[in-house]
């Protein structure tokens, strides 16, 4: 016999939520969250937020994820990361990069920013 899970179990009155489905925050790097930049101009970074003033951002151990598979959009990606990280490209991190023109910061969960590690660097 199947059973279908379910999102929560309640018992005496207390609900509980399968570890599966928790979202745990990324790790953080001297109190920076790791964060997804998308920018206007200069594509998708994933690193650690140091600083932002308006649409300036600072990343530091920051990758360009320059192409992503297995998520629909950055929100996924920040989320759920990906499953396929030997079909994603994503260059050699850097210590530090300035970003001009951010227009959406995503926080990560600890499962997105481990996929995020485990894709080998990619270069030509």
């Amino acid at each position: 016999m199947t059973t279908k899970p379910t999102e929560n179990l309640v018992i005496n009155g207390i609900e509980y939520t399968p570890v599966s489905n928790v979202k745990t925050p990324a790790s953080q790097k001297k109190n920076m969250k790791y964060v997804i930049v998308r920018t206007y101009s200069s594509w998708v970074f994933a690193g650690y937020l140091e600083k932002r003033t308006w649409q300036e951002v600072i990343l530091r151990d920051a990758r360009r994820l320059w192409k992503w598979d297995w998520a629909a959009s950055l929100s996924q990606l920040s989320t759920d990361g990906t499953n396929k990280p030997n079909d994603c490209k994503f260059p050699c991190e850097v210590d530090t990069i300035e970003l001009l023109n951010a227009i959406e910061i995503l926080d990560c969960t600890k499962k997105a920013q481990d996929s995020i590690a485990s894709v080998k660097v990619w270069s030509v």
